[in-house]
């Protein structure tokens, strides 16, 4: 039985090979105990496990149920509050909402972990378990590190993300790519599945491999992790010459200047390729080679290969620009590192990176600032000396990144999103306007906020290190892992002041002066000179960099880019902070607010949107672009940016009532609507936040009540809200699913309208609840507390802004 531990528990034998500094707040470990458990509880997961298997084509998304089993075993909660179901026509009345909200938040209470984060699923992404077991694999590792029931987890999860027709997507709502199905058939292969499985799950891959071209179009990181393994030849791989680390930082492509998610995956990938690295040549990987290829593979054209790249994955295809560089460095360049001296230079960058690596690893308990870089620093530390320890440092904050559900194990995008979560969570729980009933929650909840913020700088000359300050930011997960952001610092400073305005004596003494100073100088450190505020660090180099961006699959990574949502997040944190202490830096933050808010409206799109870029997509940016500008004191009536922006919410509106848009408005960057035409309650709960900023209630509220009988008629028995929806065939009745996979049917029946001049009308609708986090334009990834978090914060917002506002 898998039992989620946190913190301190989660350390374990491990203890000698983890460093913290704050004794492991925040850390989510699961752990395989052989511990007896009940028939019961053995039931109750084998059905969470079987429903998801039985709906996996129609169900992408996991419900986090295994987690929410073990939460309500520990803390055995039962809620004595009526479930409200609003009938066709009825009137939202207070009592309504506050029911709703008590239900949701006594239940949402449950799920909240004892240092105070609320933890959850943030998987999605389909490309990163591969790099794991490759690393494993070749280092000697995969057996030691990961026990036959991980082994066996990770397989559940592959086979149950396998779409159709046999192949994997880029991320669990996607299509086939070959990046997908390569990979994950390979990591199937290593884990001990035959080329023929017996349930054809493994040959359907293959064969949907080789009818799409082959493993030789593969994207160019299927390229590298393939060449690691030994499945794909070094020379089929376009150069990634290490010795741009010994480059002048004045040279505009210096990887200085990178996104740090750039520069820290291709700052390993250098090393790897600069060292030719190649596993050991096992049975398996033979036999891969012949299973991964139309021809034999001694007569894989690898040349050809190095720009081949299946349709399927191809997003952002490589200008002639890029291939004149790569087939210069591949013909002239690369050909002078195998004599001296240059062979000597190669050797000079090869000690320069993995100097790099190693700072990276140091400054973040080896977290490392992402999955990909995490395991790549890992076997290069382990290709410098495989004793060292280094390597043996990196291995139990694996665990950090795996996550199970009831669809299996899965790696998670980063070691988890517990201060972003947690920030977004205070926020909501006071907007209710119960938060007197709700104390020890967010006390808990306070003292992860205060425990998780940066407290040094990184050791060193930081432009050495190519690295920003840090001192007084918030993470997007944990203190341990470090890496400062602009708007997980503005989410944390907001929540913190919120805080701080109500008693002590109930969510504790808030957060020290000179800490607050610290925060707002690193927002204000953060701000570009367009206005606009990057992510971690400032923008650093030209948009004219992404000609070079050699990932096929991803979008907008090479700089650090300037974000509607980022500079909203700051505007608001800024804002907050100034009515509090209006006298410290009073004129720079001022001065930064107008620029940003400058970026903001120029930002803005004819129609009145926002493209989002880390959430889906132009409703969630909407939301923060109204947001940001009323903060800093727009009004609908003083802003034609508000007006627009309003307007071009209402024409989203479902004939349903509520919104819901599709991840593929990220990829296409058009306003997408799901299919079937079916809410969601997230999108609903952006629209409504955004709307109620705006001041829709006193121009016209019968949006927002239809949204809000939507999200009041979606909670579900125990106050829990739903991840995934399925409907009926003749879409008549909603079936929710409800913790331990009960299942009942209901009409959910809505008074809603279409956008003005038309009428009311009923409707029965069904909820939907797809993806609803994004990265790099084109890859989806799971944010599984939002389901909870923004249908309590747009009722709480409701209640407090319609029902109760004079």
């Amino acid at each position: 039985m898998w039992r989620l531990k946190f913190g301190k528990e989660s350390v374990g034998d491990s203890g000698a090979w983890l460093r913290s500094l704050n004794n492991h707040v925040g850390r989510q470990v699961w752990e395989f105990c052989s511990e007896s458990v009940t028939p019961e509880e053995l039931s109750k997961v084998e059905m969470a496990r079987q429903s998801f298997q039985d709906h996996r084509f129609h169900k992408k998304h996991s419900s986090d149920l295994l987690m929410r089993i073990q939460f309500a075993k520990e803390k055995q909660f039962v809620t004595n509050l009526p479930q409200v179901k609003l009938k066709e026509f009825e009137d939202v009345k207070e009592e309504a909402i506050v029911t709703t909200l008590r239900r949701a938040l006594n239940f949402y209470s449950t799920i909240q972990a004892d240092d105070g984060h609320w933890p959850g699923d943030y998987g999605g992404p389909m490309f990163l378990l591969p790099g794991l077991v490759i690393t494993l694999y070749v280092t000697g590792a995969l057996n030691a590190v990961l026990s036959k029931e991980h082994q066996y987890e990770i397989c559940r999860y592959l086979y149950n993300h396998q779409n159709r027709d046999g192949g994997w997507g880029l991320h669990i709502e996607g299509p086939s790519t070959m990046f997908g199905t390569v990979l994950n058939y390979v990591t199937l292969r290593l884990l001990g599945g035959g080329a023929e499985d017996g349930q054809g799950a493994v040959e359907k891959a293959r064969e949907w491999i080789l009818e799409h071209g082959s493993a030789t179009a593969i994207t160019s990181w299927g390229k590298m992790w393939l060449s690691v393994l030994g499945a794909y030849e070094w020379s089929g791989n376009n150069p990634l010459p290490p010795e741009v680390w010994l480059c002048p930082y004045f040279l505009p492509v210096h990887p200085g200047r990178m996104w740090c998610h750039c520069r820290m995956v291709y700052l390993p990938m250098s090393y790897l390729y600069g060292k030719r690295f190649v596993g050991p040549i096992t049975p398996t990987i033979l036999s891969l080679r012949k299973e991964l290829y139309s021809v034999p593979y001694h007569e894989v054209d690898w040349n050809k290969a190095r720009n081949t790249c299946a349709k399927e994955d191809l997003y952002y295809p490589h200008p002639l620009v890029q291939d004149i560089l790569w087939t210069s460095l591949h013909y002239l360049y690369e050909p002078m590192f195998t004599h001296w001296p240059c062979k000597s230079l190669r050797e000079k960058a090869l000690h320069t990176v993995m100097q790099h690596i190693h700072y990276e690893d140091e400054n973040t308990r080896y977290i490392c600032i992402g999955p990909v870089n995490k395991v790549m620093n890992m076997l290069c530390c382990w290709l410098e000396d495989p004793h060292s320890e280094s390597f043996k440092l990196h291995i139990p904050r694996i665990l950090d990144y795996l996550w199970i559900a009831e669809d299996g194990m899965k790696m998670q995008g980063y070691n988890g999103s517990q201060l972003w979560d947690t920030s977004f969570a205070v926020q909501a729980i006071i907007a209710t306007g119960l938060a007197d009933e709700y104390g020890s929650i967010l006390r808990k909840a306070h003292d992860f906020i205060k425990y998780s913020q940066v407290l040094e700088d990184c050791p060193g000359d930081l432009n050495f290190w190519y690295r920003h300050i840090s001192k007084g930011a918030w993470p997007f997960s944990t203190a341990d892992h470090g890496w400062p952001i602009s708007d997980c610092t503005s989410e944390g400073l907001k929540a913190v002041l919120l805080l701080s305005t109500l008693p002590p004596v109930a969510v504790g003494e808030p957060l020290d002066v000179m800490r607050l100073y610290d925060a707002v100088n690193v927002i204000l450190s953060l701000q570009n000179v367009d206005g606009g505020f990057a992510t971690y660090e400032l923008t650093r180099s030209y948009q004219w960099l992404e000609l070079i961006n050699p990932a096929e699959t991803f979008g907008d990574i090479v700089i650090d880019y300037p974000y509607v949502e980022c500079t909203s997040a700051a505007i608001q944190a800024l804002a907050s902070f100034k009515k509090l202490y209006p006298e410290h830096r009073k004129e720079e933050i001022e001065n930064c607010i107008g620029r940003a808010v400058e970026f903001i409206e120029k930002m803005q799109a004819a129609d009145g949107s926002w493209y989002g870029s880390w959430g889906i997509c132009f409703t969630y940016a909407g939301w923060f672009g109204i947001k940001g500008l009323s903060a800093a004191g727009r009004t609908y009536i003083n802003s034609s940016n508000i007006r627009k922006a309003c307007d071009f919410l209402l024409s989203k509106e479902l004939a349903t009532g509520g919104w819901g848009e599709s991840y593929l408005s990220c990829q296409n960057k058009v306003y997408t609507i799901l299919e079937g035409n079916r809410p969601h309650l997230i999108n609903t709960s952006w629209a409504m936040l955004a709307l109620i900023e705006a001041g829709q209630a006193e121009r016209d509220p019968t949006p927002l009540r239809c949204a809000a009988r939507i999200l009041i008629n979606s909670q579900m028995e125990d106050g829990d809200f739903p991840q995934e929806t399925g409907i009926s065939e003749n879409l008549q009745t909603v079936i929710f699913e409800v913790p331990y996979i009960m299942i009942f049917t209901r009409e959910l029946n809505v008074q809603c309208s279409f956008p003005r001049p038309f009428v009311c009308i009923a409707f029965t609708i069904s909820l939907s609840q797809e993806i609803m986090g994004v990265f790099n334009k084109n890859c989806m990834i799971s944010y599984s507390a939002y389901r909870n978090i923004f249908p309590i914060w747009a009722l709480g917002e409701y209640h407090y802004r319609m029902l109760q506002s004079p």
